[in-house]
């Protein structure tokens, strides 16, 4: 049993803690919190040790004071962990892993909100895992981009890509978050193209070096995102056998419009009837009859609830960096299988 450290537990966090606790060769020491908000008490009650992210006296008076206990900040816990998970708001993870991880030397799993730059290596357990072992500080990359990387697994897996040009509709915001939007209008973000998604997805398959390129717009959804694939491939290769590889590629699903999937409500509306904790869908969902070729083309659409998808990636992250499976899918599958993912 390794010993794992959640610094931040908010909409990753709280995730990556839960995650963690269901698998039987790591566990969860104690998750932080800035504040002593409802989500500080709930990690509480869930019986996870909390210590305060700010290391300031005045900082765990607010958390005596609102009545909620805390073991001390994360100076008083962070020799005793193996690795960190960071789940800390954009640009923090930098700054934690200048001010804490690296003098403290704990490794540590920085999240997508981060520059690839920044650390050492990005993460996504089917393409860059072998390349991750051992290493001491990564990024998981974001979400978009580990939808995007599943996908291109699979196709090409299939056939040899010459060149995907990607359209990502992005939600709006968390359906927690109350300070974001726009709340009735279609914004690019960015307005450049390509936006910097496909680079992203290079930080991890660097062979994909000038073969993607991607734009995005951000709608007034809170639920999930929507991307829009056309990805040109060097072979012949049909519909049957894209969609073969979709099905054989892990933590990706194929949905049927036709069976009521007729858009990300409906997905969600699954998870919520599948049971599962905050409905989370940490597969990527792919509409079935969206996949198509022409001419050496591939066409699909696809489905990311961000809020979940790259919650297997952190697990199988911090297997890779601690060394614990040497080998990706039987990695995968162990996460996969404690997580309850189809």
């Amino acid at each position: 049993m390794v010993n794992v450290l959640i610094n931040g537990y908010g909409s990753i966090g709280k995730r990556v803690a839960d995650a963690v606790s269901m698998q039987d060769d790591m566990k969860v020491v104690g998750v932080t919190k800035t504040k002593p908000d409802f989500e500080a008490r709930l990690a509480v009650e869930k019986g996870y040790k909390l210590f305060v992210a700010i290391p300031d006296k005045e900082r765990v008076k607010m958390f005596e004071d609102a009545g909620i206990p805390v073991e001390g900040t994360i100076l008083d816990i962070i020799e005793d962990v193996d690795i960190v998970v960071d789940g800390a708001p954009k640009k923090i993870g930098k700054q934690n892993l200048e001010n804490i991880y690296k003098p403290h030397k704990v490794k540590a799993i920085l999240q997508g909100g981060e520059k690839a730059k920044d650390v050492e290596d990005n993460f996504n357990a089917l393409w860059s895992y072998d390349r991750c072992y051992g290493k001491d500080y990564v990024r998981v990359v974001s979400c978009n981009t580990t939808g995007l990387c599943r996908i291109l697994y699979a196709i090409n897996s299939v056939a040899d890509i010459k060149k995907a040009r990607v359209v990502l509709v992005r939600r709006a915001a968390d359906p927690n978050d109350d300070k974001r939007g726009p709340v009735n209008a279609i914004v690019p973000n960015p307005v450049t193209v390509p936006s910097h998604h496909g680079p992203d997805v290079v930080s991890v398959v660097p062979e994909f070096e000038g073969k993607i390129v991607t734009s995005a717009v951000i709608v007034p959804t809170t639920l999930m995102h929507q991307h829009t694939l056309m990805v040109e491939v060097e072979n012949n290769v049909s519909r049957d056998e894209v969609l073969e590889s979709i099905e054989k590629t892990p933590r990706i699903i194929a949905v049927k419009y036709e069976d009521g999937f007729t858009s990300t409500a409906q997905i969600i509306e699954y998870g919520r009837d599948l049971g599962r904790l905050r409905y989370d869908i940490n597969e990527l969902v792919v509409w079935e009859e969206s996949v198509n070729v022409v001419d050496n083309e591939i066409f699909l659409m696809q489905a990311v609830h961000q809020e979940s998808i790259v919650i297997p990636e952190n697990i199988d992250c911090i297997r890779a960096m601690l060394q614990l499976e040497e080998d990706k899918f039987k990695s995968i599958e162990k996460t996969n299988k404690a997580m309850g993912i189809k």
